[in-house]
């Protein structure tokens, strides 16, 4: 009797055993999931502040050209004088 309480407390040993590790696994490959999922993410902000800062600069620099473009075009028209009614053809 004493023989066959031990295979048992042995064979529970064992198996409560195999869980603890597959459970220590298991905790692990979520804690590395995890970093991952960190690190993706920090990825994905720095490039997105990147491109927002980049678009925000390509904004002001089209600004800018757009500027420069109409102060040149204004500078070259020389001012018109507003035309005269025709006389109407008789």
């Amino acid at each position: 009797m004493a023989d066959s309480h031990d295979k048992r407390a042995a064979a529970r040993t064992k198996a409560q055993n195999h869980f603890t590790a597959s459970e220590r696994r298991d905790a692990t490959f979520r804690e590395e999931m995890e970093r991952e999922r960190a690190a993706r993410e920090a990825k994905t902000a720095k490039l997105r502040e990147l491109r927002l800062a980049k678009e925000a600069a390509d904004r002001e620099e089209a600004a800018k050209l757009a500027a420069e473009k109409a102060a040149q075009k204004a500078a070259k028209k020389p001012a018109r004088a507003p035309r005269k009614a025709r006389a109407p053809a008789a």
